[in-house]
């Protein structure tokens, strides 16, 4: 089967304000073909924007026949799906753990489809912002990711790896950019 690879990344400038700015970023690798893919919006959060970059990577896949890895360093994300926390949203009728209702349902109702259309996708995490110079906390990091993963990775797909999500991060970035000189009152 084949593999897709997603880098998924999401940010918010002025997160929870009134006039704030949200920007996602995704890479998709297949074999040697690296596709780019970025935005942004208004208005909106930082948890939203990571999962527009998922949704809209997800999008772009033509196929649906495929093992798809999805690397973000967002806990909401990935530990939605690791730990299953749809199925209770689902049979509860959208209310979460605390009784509350799920926050960007409409995201959820879209990616979960989605998601769920493909052969086989597996969530990972991968540790945002670490500064590759600083062995040392790099190493400490990549046993905490393998732990968590469930997998090993050598130190060359380790640093790729973060180089990848150093790039979605920027790329998120710049859809905020973009947004704010959008939006500059005239």
């Amino acid at each position: 089967m084949k593999l897709v690879t997603i880098h998924a990344d999401g940010g918010c400038a002025g997160n929870q304000s009134d006039q704030n700015f949200g920007g996602w970023g995704a890479l998709l690798e297949y074999n040697d073909n690296v596709k780019t893919l970025y935005g942004g919006e208004i208005n909106t959060t930082n948890n939203r924007m990571e999962l527009t970059a998922v949704l809209e990577a997800l999008r772009v896949l033509k196929s649906r026949d495929l093992s798809v890895e999805i690397y973000s360093d967002s806990a909401y994300l990935v530990n939605c799906f690791r730990e299953r926390w749809y199925d209770k949203w689902r049979l509860n009728g959208w209310i979460n753990s605390s009784r509350q209702p799920v926050e960007n349902r409409d995201l959820w109702e879209a990616l979960l489809p989605l998601v769920e259309s493909f052969s086989k996708v597996e969530f990972l995490k991968i540790k945002g912002h670490l500064n590759l110079k600083k062995t040392t906390e790099v190493r400490q990091w990549k046993e905490k990711i393998e732990r968590y993963n469930g997998r090993t990775y050598s130190e060359d797909t380790f640093k790729h790896l973060l180089e990848m999500n150093a790039k979605v991060d920027a790329l998120a970035n710049q859809g905020i950019d973009e947004m704010k000189l959008k939006n500059q009152p005239m």
